[in-house]
């Protein structure tokens, strides 16, 4: 699937949405983020994200995304290693800002398919709604082209238990080639889908998607998340106070 991160990846932004926020979990805290994706002209994606934050000198995000993925009848495993961190906090009123960078690798052959880095933006409305900027730059090597990436996102979590997310994102440049199919690869794409939270520990989504991969397909997603958090740590909403 594609990815704010876009060609021959996948996203793992905030589960399986693409535009990321500004923040990053606490230092010992580790997740495992699955989903899986099935689109009507029968592409799917299938895709585990482990992560964990550790001190370097600083609070880093560490992740290894694995994508078994069919495009096109065609089936692809690919790996997509990611270094995230924060550079402002965010807050009610003001930007937050972070930086992320990582590229995806062919499984079978070890090729280097892209190479990417993104500077998320967070503006929070309220403490539980906000505004999530994305943008960037990928190099896809499989063409050797270079794109600007681009994503806005709303996040507004409405109940205790329930978020709803809406989403756009893309990537501009030059296609492959000047036909329809190629150049649908820089077609915007658009994603919405409510989260139930009902504890700390768990959470589920259940998305729709339009043009994921360029393709012009409709996505149905369903993903989980599963948090592990560093011994005697207080809860994510007491410690921040937003969602």
């Amino acid at each position: 699937m594609a990815t704010l991160p876009m060609a021959n990846g996948a996203w793992a932004a905030n589960g399986a949405y693409a535009v990321d926020s500004a923040d990053i979990s606490e230092v010992g805290s580790c997740k495992l983020e699955s989903w899986i994706s099935t689109a009507t002209n029968t592409d799917f994606s299938l895709v585990a994200n482990p992560s964990c934050v550790a001190d370097v000198g600083r609070p880093v995000e560490f992740s290894m995304l694995g994508n078994r993925s069919r495009s096109d009848g065609e089936w692809s495993t690919t790996f997509q290693p990611k270094a995230k961190t924060n550079l402002v906090p965010t807050g009610v009123g003001k930007f937050g800002f972070a930086m992320y960078a990582g590229a995806s690798f062919d499984a079978l052959t070890g090729d280097n398919l892209t190479t990417f880095a993104v500077v998320p933006a967070t503006y929070r409305l309220s403490e539980t709604m906000r505004i999530n900027l994305n943008g960037g730059w990928l190099w896809d090597r499989t063409v050797d082209r270079h794109y600007l990436l681009y994503g806005i996102g709303w996040d507004w979590k409405f109940t205790e238990v329930l978020q709803l997310t809406i989403e756009a994102f893309g990537q501009a440049g030059r296609s492959d080639t000047p036909s329809v199919t190629s150049a649908s690869v820089t077609w915007p794409r658009f994603q919405t889908g409510v989260r139930y939270r009902p504890n700390e520990i768990f959470s589920v989504d259940l998305i729709y998607g339009r043009n994921i991969t360029g393709e012009n397909a409709n996505w149905i997603t369903l993903g989980t998340t599963i948090r592990f958090p560093p011994p005697e740590s207080r809860p994510a909403r007491e410690r921040t106070g937003h969602l």
